[in-house]
C-alpha cells in the first residue's frame, strides 16, 4: 500500500461536529478498500487567501492515510460530489509523519516575541537612535534671543541649525 496527505476544506457554515462525520464518512470509505487512515488533524475554522464558492472561511483537516490507490480515488470521487467540500488535495508521500503537522506545531507557540510599544513602527520610542538631538529640533526656539524682545526676533539673524561652538 502506499502512503497520502490529504487536506480538504469545508464551508464555513458547517459545525465542527459535522465536520467530524464528514471526515469519518471517508474514513470508512478508505477503510471499505483496504486502507486505514492512520491520524486526523483538524486545523479549525481558518481564513481563506481568497473567496472559493462565496465562502471567506473554511474548516482544514488533513489525513494522513495508509491505502491503494483505488481507495484513495474512491474517497476523491466522493469528495467532489459533496457540497460541502470546497477544496481537496492529496499527495503521495515516501512515509507517514508520526507528529505532529507543521501547522499544529505552530499553533502551539508564536514565533513573534514579546510585542513592544510605539506605534507598530519596528522601534523603541526610548532608546537612542543615533545622531545628538539634544532636545533642540531645529528651528528657532529661543536659544538666541534678545533679551527684552516680545516678538522672538533672532540676536544675530541667523537661524539655529545645529550645535555652536559656545
Amino acid at each position: 500500500m502506499a502512503f497520502y496527505e490529504c487536506v480538504l476544506i469545508a464551508r464555513q457554515d458547517i459545525t465542527s461536529a459535522q465536520v467530524e462525520t464528514m471526515v469519518t464518512q471517508f474514513s470508512e470509505i478508505l477503510e471499505k478498500g483496504g486502507g486505514t487512515v492512520a491520524t486526523k488533524e483538524f486545523w479549525g475554522l481558518r481564513t481563506l487567501a481568497y473567496r472559493i464558492k462565496k465562502n471567506r472561511k473554511g474548516h482544514y483537516v488533513l489525513l494522513n492515510i495508509d491505502a491503494p490507490a483505488e481507495a484513495v480515488h474512491e474517497m476523491e470521487r466522493n469528495m467532489r460530489l459533496n457540497e460541502d467540500v470546497l477544496r481537496y488535495m492529496t499527495v503521495g508521500v515516501d512515509e507517514l509523519d508520526p507528529g505532529l503537522s507543521a501547522m499544529m506545531q505552530a499553533r502551539g507557540k508564536d514565533d513573534r516575541g514579546p510585542r513592544r510599544g510605539g506605534g507598530g513602527r519596528g522601534f523603541d520610542r526610548g532608546h537612542d537612535r543615533g545622531g545628538d538631538r539634544g532636545g533642540d529640533r531645529g528651528g528657532d526656539r529661543g536659544g538666541d534671543r534678545k533679551p527684552g524682545t516680545s516678538d522672538g526676533a533672532a540676536s544675530s539673524g541667523a537661524t539655529n541649525s545645529g550645535p555652536t561652538g559656545t
